[in-house]
C-alpha cells in the first residue's frame, strides 16, 4: 500500500513524557513520507494513533479516554494504541473493542507496516498482541531505531538518546514496561543533531528514560560526557539542554569536562523525589539527601547560579510529618528554580503498592499544597537574584492572558516575557537567540506573568 491506493488521513496524540513526544514525531514522519495526510487529533481521520502513558493512575485514565474519543470521532477509523499503557498489566486493552491495534514499547518503528497490513486484511487480522509478554521485560531488547528529521516552524527539538531503566525505584512501573537500558548509537545521535542544526533548530533537548546511564549497557560506564563533547562540536548556533539526570552523574570529573562545553545549558533537572533520606531509602533511590546536596553544591561551584529544577513526590507510603518537614526544609536549602510537586500514586505491580502505611489522600493534598507554596517562594528568591542580569532568550509563543508578550526561555530555563513592541522590525526574532538585559522578576499580582522574568531592554 505504498503511497496509498486511496488517500488516507492520520491523527496523532502523544501523552506523557518527552520520550513519547519524540517517538510520536518519528512515527508521524513515517506516515507523512508514505503519503498520508496528517490531521489534528480533534478532527475526523481514517487512523488515530495514541502514544500512551502509564506513569500515574491519571495517565492511565487519560490514555483510555483518548483512545475512546478517537473512536467517537470516527467509528470506522483504525485506532492504534502505542507505548507504556499498552504494556501495563492493568490496561486490559486486548479486550477493548474500541482499539484495533496494539504496539507496546518495542517495535514502534513498525507501526506504519502494521496499520497497512491491517487495512489490507480488511480489518480482519488480529493485531492486538504486539506487546512484550510478562517475564520478557528484561530480555535483550535492542534500541528502537526511529529518528526525527527537521520540520518547519519550531525552535526546540527533542533528541532521544536512550531507552529503558535499570533503577527499579519502588514506586515506578516504567522499568517493567520500558525494559532495561538501551543506548542509541552515538553516530546516529550526532547525524540527527547535524540535520536539526542545519534545519535551523536552536535547542536540542537530550531525552530518554534514564539518560545519565547512556552507554552503561555498552561498556559499563556512562558515556554522557563523551556524547556531549561530540555534540558540542557540531557546527551551528544552537544550545544543548539535558533532560532529567540523577545526582550520581554530577561528579567533579564530569563537571570539569562539562563546563568547557559552551553549547550545554547551565540548567539541570536533577531528580530528587524526596528531601528525606529515610524516604529515599524506601523509594530505592540509591542516594541520600546529603549526597544530593553535595551534587547541587558541585553544580554551584562550576556554574554561576545554575537553574536547578526537580520533581518531588509527597505522601509516599510511610511518610511521616517529620519526614515531610525534612523535604520542606531541603527545598529551601537547595534554592530550586522550579519544582514539580505531585502526590504519590499507587501503581499495581510495584513494590511500593504493597507497602503498609499508605498515606491518606487528604494528608497528601495538604502536603502538596504546602510544598507548592514553599517552592514558589524559593523560586521567587532565585529569580530576584537575577534582577538586572543580561541573558539570551529563545522565543516560543504568546503568553495566554497577556498576548502583548512573547514567552521565551534562557539558557538556565528561566521563563522570560518579552514585550512585543520590543520586537518590532525583527521578523526573524522567533528563529534566533534574542539578547535581553535588565531582566526584572515579574509582579506576583499579575497571574499571567507569575514566576517569570520581564525583559526590560533589548
Amino acid at each position: 500500500m505504498k503511497n496509498n491506493d486511496i488517500l488516507k488521513s492520520v491523527a496523532f496524540l502523544s501523552l506523557g513524557c518527552k520520550v513519547n513526544a519524540y517517538e510520536t514525531e518519528s512515527i508521524k514522519e513515517m506516515f507523512k513520507n508514505a503519503g498520508y495526510e496528517i490531521r489534528q487529533f480533534n478532527e475526523a481521520a481514517d487512523i488515530y494513533i495514541v502514544n500512551t502513558c502509564t506513569v500515574t493512575n491519571i495517565a492511565d485514565r487519560k490514555s483510555r479516554q483518548m483512545l475512546h474519543r478517537a473512536k467517537k470521532l470516527n467509528p470506522d477509523a483504525v485506532v492504534v494504541a502505542v507505548g507504556c499503557y499498552v504494556q501495563a498489566p492493568q490496561s486490559k486493552l486486548e479486550d477493548d473493542d474500541l482499539v484495533d491495534i496494539l504496539v507496546g514499547t518495542r517495535g514502534k518503528s513498525s507501526v506504519l507496516d502494521l496499520v497497512e497490513e491491517y487495512i489490507r486484511s480488511n480489518k480482519e487480522r488480529d493485531f492486538k498482541h504486539n506487546v512484550v509478554k510478562e517475564g520478557e521485560e528484561n530480555k535483550d531488547w535492542s534500541y528502537d531505531s526511529g529518528e526525527v528529521n527537521a520540520a518547519g516552524g519550531k525552535t526546540r527539538a527533542n533528541l532521544k538518546i536512550q531507552d529503558g531503566c535499570d533503577q527499579f525505584c519502588t514506586y515506578c512501573i516504567i522499568p517493567f514496561v520500558r525494559g532495561r537500558i538501551r543506548s542509541r548509537d552515538m553516530e546516529s545521535i550526532i547525524e540527527e543533531t547535524e540535520r536539526l542544526a542545519r534545519a535551523g533548530y536552536k535547542e536540542m533537548v537530550l531525552t530518554g528514560i534514564h539518560i545519565g546511564s547512556y552507554g552503561r549497557d555498552i561498556d559499563g560506564e556512562s558515556r554522557m560526557l563523551e556524547l556531549l563533547t561530540k555534540l558540542n562540536e557540531v557546527e551551528g548556533d544552537f544550545r544543548i539542554r539535558l533532560g532529567s539526570v540523577e545526582p550520581r552523574l554530577i561528579t567533579e570529573e564530569f563537571l570539569e569536562g562539562l563546563v568547557k562545553l559552551k553549547k550545554v545549558c547551565p540548567h539541570f533537572h536533577l531528580s530528587l523525589q524526596s528531601g528525606s533520606t529515610t524516604v529515599l531509602k524506601r523509594m530505592n533511590r540509591h542516594y541520600s539527601a546529603e549526597e544530593y546536596l553535595a551534587s547541587v553544591n558541585l553544580l554551584k561551584k562550576y556554574y554561576d547560579r545554575p537553574g536547578i529544577t526537580t520533581d518531588i513526590i509527597v505522601g509516599f507510603p510511610g511518610e511521616s510529618d517529620e519526614e515531610f518537614e525534612e523535604t520542606a526544609a531541603f527545598v529551601k536549602k537547595v534554592g530550586f528554580l522550579k519544582v514539580h510537586v505531585f502526590p504519590y500514586s499507587k501503581r499495581d505491580g510495584t513494590y511500593a503498592a504493597k507497602m503498609s502505611e499508605q498515606v491518606a489522600p487528604e494528608i497528601k493534598k495538604k502536603r502538596e499544597d504546602r510544598l507548592i507554596a514553599i517552592c514558589e517562594e524559593v523560586a521567587k528568591e532565585y529569580l530576584e537574584s537575577l534582577n538586572g542580569d543580561s541573558e539570551r532568550v529563545l522565543l516560543e509563543e504568546e503568553i495566554k492572558g497577556r498576548e502583548d508578550y512573547i514567552l521565551g526561555h534562557t539558557d538556565r530555563y528561566i521563563e522570560v516575557a518579552v514585550p512585543k513592541f520590543m520586537l518590532k522590525g525583527r521578523e526573524d526574532a522567533d528563529k534566533e537567540f534574542i539578547g535581553v538585559k535588565e531582566l526584572m522578576a515579574s509582579d506576583a499580582s499579575d497571574k499571567a506573568l507569575s514566576n517569570m522574568m520581564i525583559a526590560k531592554i533589548l
